[in-house]
Parts: structure tokens; C-alpha cells; sequence
């Protein structure tokens, strides 16, 4: 069963490849979970406790470190869902992640600030094309070719875990 589910999910993976424009369709096994390790730069795509699929990533300006105000560059540590989808998004496609919880808004305010918002899994719009490493004020980017992928395989209320 095991090697029946690999193929299918390489099937499905292969078939994706070569599609563009963000409207494909997917069909291998659901992806029921994302995780961000932010030190290694990577995105899983998990289908229970296997990956289906895996992305090198880049963060927020300032990477190191969980997002705790408004404008400090950093990405959220913790535990979130997609919660919104964006075809249209300046960069490319997006997925909304569902930071701030009531916990990060609570505490930016103790601090006085706001937690910020608007985190999003997303491609690269052409005018800051790959600029390096962690370019993003908080969000986490793949290629647009990838994000055509994740955009079809994860839908929206899929939980993401983001670890330091």
C-alpha cells in the first residue's frame, strides 16, 4: 500500500510539474498538515506523517526569532491554519495563514503595539524577482512555479505548524 501511495503522490506531483498559471487541479493524496522549519528554510506538504512534497523557503527580513509586533520582519512561530486563498495577489498566488491568534495580539499589546497581520505563503512578483534570502516583512515565498503547486494542494482551514 505504501509503495501505491508513493507512486500516486509522485503521479500527482509529475502531473503538476507541468502545469502553470496557479488553476490546476490535484489529485494525489490530501495534504492534511504544513510544516516551516524556518532554520532550515523549508516547507513540508505532509499527508498524515509523511511529506508529499517539500519547498526551500524564504522568511521575513528578519528571520530569527517568532513575530511578535507589527513591522519587525520577523515570521510567526507557532501553531496557525490557511485560512484565505488569493488568486489575484500581487505575488502571484497566496495563502493566507491565520496570524495573529488571540494569544499574538495579546501580547504585542502588553508591549504597548500592534501584532501586525497579513502573513502569507506566496510566490515573487516579477519586480523583486528572488532579491536573497529573506526578503519578505514576514511571510513565507516560494518560486511562483511552486507556489502553483502549494496553491493547488493545500486548501483552505489545512492547520500549519511554523517551528523555529
Amino acid at each position: 500500500m505504501k509503495r501505491r501511495e508513493a507512486a500516486l503522490g509522485l503521479a500527482a506531483t509529475l502531473a503538476l510539474a507541468g502545469c502553470g498559471g496557479g488553476r490546476q487541479r490535484y489529485s494525489g493524496p490530501e495534504v492534511t498538515r504544513l510544516i516551516v522549519l524556518k532554520e532550515r528554510r523549508k516547507l513540508y506538504l505532509m499527508h498524515g506523517q509523511r511529506s508529499v512534497r517539500s519547498f526551500d523557503i524564504d522568511l521575513g527580513f528578519a528571520p530569527v526569532g517568532d513575530k511578535k509586533v507589527e513591522g519587525d520582519g520577523k515570521t510567526p512561530e507557532g501553531h496557525y491554519h490557511i485560512d484565505r486563498r488569493n488568486p489575484d495577489s500581487m505575488f502571484h498566488l497566496s495563502l493566507g495563514i491565520s496570524y495573529p491568534s488571540p494569544a499574538d495580539v495579546a501580547y504585542a499589546r502588553s508591549l504597548g503595539q500592534e501584532p501586525g497581520g497579513d502573513i502569507f505563503i506566496h510566490g515573487t512578483p516579477a519586480m523583486f524577482a528572488r532579491r536573497g534570502p529573506d526578503w519578505t516583512w514576514g511571510c513565507i515565498a516560494v518560486t511562483n512555479r511552486e507556489m502553483d503547486d502549494i496553491y493547488a494542494m493545500v486548501r483552505t482551514g489545512t492547520p500549519i505548524s511554523i517551528y523555529a
